[in-house]
Formats: structure tokens, C-alpha cells, sequence
């Protein structure tokens, strides 16, 4: 017996056979049992998935001398005829090549004869956005008002060039593209009926190759088997078509989690060995990270369309990147999709964009920030730090008591001193004159270098007759002190028209409540590893 290939021997009979349109199959099937069957019937859709074939159960159905729920028997005599092609009363038409207005013509006068044997006369026109104006229009009033025995089926790939004239004369019914998972259902039932051992990676890569078109899928199936025999390996199935393996997504991935910046040039050198096309790679790129946004988004992998053993890999990954990262990281895919076609060398444009991608920090470090501030856990910047009492001995506290020092001045120019310190001083110095002269010099600082300003605020000064010791609770602020000792210097003769001997000492030891309150300054520098910078 000569070999039928698939797409032929396991054409659909019956609309219950018919794969993944179930919308328009129902629709038709009710129409014929409560005897609402149209004149005229328009199907468009993509290729391979079963335009001609629903269009050819339709007229077998029409003339079936059995029909049962809107289904043909296939066994009566009309049904036999159409299926060995002896009937007379369902004609086929190319529209590719019987586009000329004669051959209209000629059809014109056929559709006035009544059927031969069956209930209908069906006219099937397959590619019918292939007629020429001249013809749609010849077609035009036979369409609209045929013979109560005349029946026409049109299918195209191409609505968009059929007439609205045309289409506003017939029912209009769209196919959709197949699932990847309805089509891996269909051919696995191929592969059992054929006593064919095929995996569920393999079977994935051809739905996703046949691009929504059972009919291709079919087409590949029956290649597949050509080079494997009864047994299909995945593997295999790759070489055969020269795919990209779907691991090699996957290693980028854990490159950027890694910071590995040898894989950008492996991975780029194995796509360049094996000749894979880079447009390819790069859109596989982005439906990998497309298939990481859904899993991180909705914590499961419903709406990942791959194989069984990747969907549970993508879950691995459903937290280790946020909606941002990954937003991000598909942007500059798109974006090098865009500039590598017109790259005069895209092996090294691949190079330097995976090694971008991996070199992307995450965000999550200022998102943490950002929850901690709203959080209160660190003070904002009006509020500096938190404050502290002043150091001063026992014999002069009386004295200072009796100070009216307003802290806060009422200027909108001048800079409020709320955690301002007030300064340890030996008795025997001019207390008051001393104190205002070391609030004049913090507001001075505060307006010239802000951040300065607010660590000499919270720090504790100890005034001596020929030195100033600064007391510091974090370690950090003495760099900040140290790198701006020399404006330091200055300002302070400038203020106190005196020079004075400049020394910075820490405290022995931090509270814990010192420690959860550090400024926000200290997070930016060790979280965000940033430095502090003062003009």
C-alpha cells in the first residue's frame, strides 16, 4: 500500500474531529439541526488549521442522507461518493487559478442546474482573495440572491483583499492559530495509533515550529519520523532542524544571577559554531524572560508554553528576579533586536549585549530603601539624625540653664539647628560668647555643605582654650571629617578668630538603638555601595 502522509490520513470526517475550533464547529452544527443553514459561508483564518477541511465536512454534511446531531454517518451513499470523490454536486474551485472573470462566468450558469442526487449543490472556492475584481463583481448578485439549491463555501488566508461586498453577503467564521498545547495532544494521539515513541520536549519543539499550523506540524511530524524511525529523540529532532536548545536561555539566566561574564562570550561563540540565526536567539531570549515575567508574576507556569521538564525549571526562578529587572532586561533585548539588523558584525554586537545584560544590578537594594524610609526606620533629611544630650560637667550646667538660646531661628533664609549640640566648655572660658560662636559656625557649614553641617549638629564638641575635640558616633562621619579638614580649619578661624587644633574622637561604644537608628547617608554607602561626595 503506498504511504499517505499524515496530514491526509488523519484529515477530520467529522466536525467533532476537527482540532482547536470548537467555536466555529458548534456554531455550524447547530445551524444544521435546527435548519438555519446559510447561502453563503466566508472561512479566513491562517494556513493549516482547517479552513478547506470544516468547508468539506459542511457540504458532506449538507447532502448526507443520515445526518445525526449535525454530524455526517460517512456511510451512506452520498457520504461514500464524497469521500471517493464521485459526486457531482460538491464542486471545488481553486481561486489561484480559476480567477479569470470567464471562469465566473461559466459558474454563473452552472449554479442555475439542480443537484444531481443530493439535497444541495455546494461550490467550494479555496483562496478566493485570488479573483480579480472583475470576478467578485460578476459574482457579486448570484451570491446575494442563489438558487434555494446553491451553496457557497469560500476560504481564504487573506480577508483583508476579499471585497466587503463579498464578505457582507456571506457568514463570516474566523479559525484561530492551534495551541501549542492542543496540537501536542493531537499528534501524541498520532504517535500512539502509529506505535511511535516520541518525548514531550520533542513534541514541543515541533508545535512551536509548526507556528499555530497543525498541518505543518504534521508535515514535520512525518519528516521527523523519516530520519528517526519509531523512536523520536529530542535531541535528534534539533540537529534534524537546526534549533536552538532551550538550555542555553537558561544559562544566561543564571549568568546574571551569578555575574558570570564568561558566559556572554560561550554562549555567543556556541550560537556562532552551531549557525544559528542571532534574530532567532534574541527573539528566543526574549520569550524566555517573557516566561520569567509570568512566573515571577503569577508564582505558577500556566501560561508557559514549553515542555513539561522546563516549565518546572521556570519555577526555580520565581523569585530571584523582581517585575522591574525583568521589564528592564526586556527592553534591551527589544532594543538590540531593533539595532543588531542593521549590526556589519552581529557575533560581536551579541558579545557585548549579553555582557550588559548581566552586568544590569538589580533594584531590589533601592526598593528595600525605599520600604525602609516609608517604614520610619530611618530619619529624613529635614530630621537628620536623632538627638542626643550634651555633654557638660556639673560645675557650669547652672549657668547654661540660664542661657536664652534660641535654636530655631525664624528666617526662611536661615537653616534650623533642631538636633543641634550644645558644646562641652571648660568653666573658666566665656560660656555664652563661645556657644554662640559654635552655632553661628554649624549654621554656616549647614548652608554651605548640608550633609557636613548635619554631622557637626549631632556631634558632641568639647571646646578647650587651644583645641576643639569632635566626638563622633559612627566610625564613617571621621572620613567625612577628615577629607574636609582643611575647610574645617578655615571656617573655624573665620567664626571664632582663633586657630584651633582640630581632633576627632569616637565614642567607645554604641547603644543598640543607635545602631537601628543610623542615617540615611550610612544605608546609601553600604547598601548601595555609593560615596559621599561634598562640593
Amino acid at each position: 500500500m503506498n504511504f499517505i502522509v499524515t496530514a491526509r490520513k488523519w484529515r477530520p470526517q467529522t466536525f467533532e474531529e476537527v482540532v482547536g475550533q470548537e467555536h466555529i464547529t458548534t456554531t455550524i452544527k447547530n445551524a444544521i439541526v435546527n435548519n438555519r443553514v446559510a447561502h453563503a459561508y466566508l472561512f479566513t483564518g491562517p494556513r493549516g488549521c482547517g479552513k478547506t477541511t470544516t468547508a468539506r465536512i459542511l457540504a458532506k454534511t449538507l447532502n448526507c442522507l443520515n445526518v445525526k446531531d449535525g454530524e455526517p454517518c460517512n456511510e451512506c451513499e452520498m457520504c461514500i461518493n464524497f469521500l471517493n470523490s464521485q459526486t457531482l454536486d460538491i464542486i471545488e474551485i481553486d481561486g489561484a487559478s480559476n480567477r479569470r472573470i470567464e471562469e465566473i462566468r461559466t459558474l454563473r450558469e452552472s449554479v442555475k442546474y439542480a443537484p444531481t442526487k443530493g439535497k444541495y449543490k455546494v461550490y467550494i472556492i479555496d483562496e478566493v482573495h485570488m479573483l480579480t475584481t472583475e470576478s467578485f463583481n460578476a459574482l457579486l448578485k448570484t451570491l446575494e440572491e442563489p438558487p434555494d439549491h446553491t451553496i457557497f463555501i469560500f476560504a481564504t488566508t487573506d480577508i483583508h483583499k476579499v471585497p466587503l461586498t463579498i464578505i457582507s453577503r456571506c457568514q463570516r467564521f474566523d479559525f484561530r492559530r492551534i495551541e501549542i498545547s492542543t496540537m501536542k495532544n493531537h499528534l501524541k494521539k498520532i504517535a500512539q495509533s502509529e506505535n511511535i515513541e516520541i518525548d514531550d520536549k520533542a513534541l514541543t519543539l515541533i508545535s512551536k515550529k509548526a507556528d499555530g499550523a497543525l498541518r505543518d506540524a504534521q508535515s514535520i511530524f512525518d519528516q521527523v519520523i523519516s530520519f528517526s524511525g519509531n523512536k523520536v529523540d529530542s535531541d535528534e529532532l534539533e540537529k534534524i532542524f537546526n534549533l536552538i536548545d532551550e538550555e542555553i536561555y537558561f544559562e544566561i539566566t543564571d549568568a546574571i544571577l551569578n555575574k558570570n561574564f564568561h558566559s556572554a562570550f560561550e554562549v555567543t561563540n556556541k550560537i556562532y559554531e552551531n549557525g544559528w540565526s542571532y534574530i532567532d536567539f534574541l527573539n528566543g531570549l526574549t520569550e524566555h524572560f517573557r516566561n520569567l515575567l509570568s512566573v515571577t508574576i503569577r508564582k505558577d507556569s500556566k501560561l508557559v508554553e514549553s515542555a513539561e521538564i522546563f516549565k518546572e525549571k521556570y519555577l526555580n526562578y520565581k523569585d530571584e528576579f523582581s517585575e522591574g529587572d525583568l521589564l528592564r532586561i526586556l527592553n534591551f533585548i527589544n532594543k538590540t533586536l531593533y539595532e543588531i539588523k542593521t549590526s556589519s558584525n552581529q557575533k560581536i554586537k551579541i558579545e557585548v549585549a549579553l555582557s550588559q545584560i548581566i552586568a544590569l544590578e538589580k533594584s531590589s537594594t533601592i526598593k528595600e530603601l525605599i520600604n525602609k524610609i516609608a517604614t520610619k526606620q530611618f530619619n529624613t533629611l529635614t530630621n537628620y539624625d536623632i538627638p542626643r544630650e550634651p555633654l557638660i560637667s556639673q560645675q557650669i550646667s547652672e549657668k547654661k540653664e540660664k542661657i536664652n538660646f534660641d535654636l530655631k531661628t525664624n528666617s526662611k533664609n536661615e537653616t534650623k539647628l533642631e538636633n543641634f549640640v550644645l558644646p562641652q566648655i571648660d568653666e573658666n572660658q566665656n560660656i555664652s560668647e563661645l556657644i554662640s560662636k559654635w552655632k553661628t559656625f554649624i549654621e554656616h557649614v549647614q548652608k554651605e555643605k548640608f550633609f557636613f553641617g548635619s554631622i557637626l549638629t549631632s556631634s558632641k564638641p568639647n571646646i578647650n582654650p587651644e583645641k576643639i575635640e569632635i566626638e563622633i558616633e559612627d566610625p564613617q562621619d571621621e572620613d567625612i571629617i577628615l577629607k574636609n579638614k582643611t575647610y574645617l580649619n578655615t571656617k573655624i578661624q573665620e567664626i571664632f578668630g582663633k586657630k584651633y587644633n582640630i581632633s576627632i574622637k569616637n565614642k567607645p561604644s554604641l547603644t543598640n538603638k543607635n545602631k537601628e537608628e543610623s542615617n540615611i547617608v550610612n544605608t546609601i554607602i553600604n547598601d548601595l555601595g555609593g560615596k559621599e561626595v561634598i562640593k
